[in-house]
């Protein structure tokens, strides 16, 4: 039994840290080193991510300095960044690149809030998948009495409703920390 519900909340749980990570990637309008996580840098013939190229740094609070292991890759970075379309206008000065990140419009800021409630929305889609497989397992199995597999099925409700409450907790988070000027 407590097989079951471990497995469904492992389930849920890795929901929650995608929901994170996800989070994470939809820029506010401060700076943050994972801004540039998705960057993929094309040096030397091999797509490396740019943290593997670069030392990326917050000196102010909407200012990201990139600064690479090797010079020579300056113009590789700056034209992955730019490539990347993440709205940023590199700035290289010959030993680092320095990006502004812009303030963003009240219209741009809806649109994010727009893209971080249907992120939490594929979340909860996750969620209620590891419920329905959970409940599936339980139904299938033959090692349970009717009331014991009652009494797991409310334990699995229980624990979507618990990483729901919590993705709506992060959603408003977000929503809140876009929405401040």
């Amino acid at each position: 039994m407590n097989e079951v519900l471990s497995v469904v909340e492992e389930n849920m749980k890795n929901a929650i840290i995608n929901l994170e990570k996800r989070f994470k990637n939809v820029r506010t309008g401060r700076a943050n080193a994972s801004m540039l996580d998705e960057v993929k840098v094309l040096y030397y013939g091999v797509s490396n991510p740019i943290n593997q190229l670069a030392t990326i740094s917050v000196p102010e609070a909407r200012t990201l300095s990139i600064k690479p292991f090797d010079k020579g890759s300056l113009g590789a970075i700056e034209k992955a960044i730019v490539t990347a379309n993440l709205g940023f206008n590199p700035n290289n000065n010959g030993e680092s690149i320095l990006i502004n990140i812009p303030q963003l419009t009240e219209e741009r800021r809806r649109e994010l809030v727009k893209q971080v409630k249907s992120i939490s929305e594929d979340c909860k889609v996750g969620v209620r998948s590891a419920r329905q497989d959970g409940n599936n397992l339980v139904k299938k199995s033959d090692d349970f009495s009717e009331d014991d597999k009652k009494q797991i099925m409310d334990d699995i409700q229980k624990l979507t409703d618990k990483y729901n409450l919590e993705i709506e907790k992060l959603l408003k988070e977000k929503e809140k920390e876009l929405m401040e000027v």
